[in-house]
């Protein structure tokens, strides 16, 4: 588990807003991406019967729709154990390998980071 308080303010932030839209449209994830001038891309799960994406794939794809082109890091707000092999390749597709991904809890609090690669 990471001390969310000893997080930099703009992984925080990250965090911060992947949790609100959870919380605000109720879906299973929440997340948030940080793009390479700073500007912020939330998203939550999309599930409708023709269009299943991740909170986090939909989120890399807002980013890339909206011209980003690099990442600076990404996060995750969920119930489960461990950011998908698929959520971190979109990440790294876009960010590179060393894009730190963190996966925080319903509760906000940060329970891994890993990296996109």
């Amino acid at each position: 588990m990471t001390d969310s308080s000893a997080l930099d303010p703009e992984d925080r932030k990250i965090v911060t807003l992947a949790r609100s839209v959870r919380a605000r449209s109720g879906v299973p994830e929440g997340a948030a991406v940080r793009d390479e001038t700073g500007r912020t891309y939330v998203a939550g799960t999309v599930d409708l019967p023709s269009l299943r994406l991740s909170a986090l794939r939909t989120a890399v794809a807002m980013a890339v729709a909206s011209g980003a082109t690099s990442l600076e890091a990404a996060a995750v707000v969920s119930g489960a154990e461990a950011v998908p092999e698929e959520d971190r390749a979109a990440v790294r597709d876009l960010g590179g390998a060393d894009t730190p991904v963190l996966l925080a809890g319903p509760d906000g609090v940060v329970r891994v980071t890993v990296t996109a690669g």
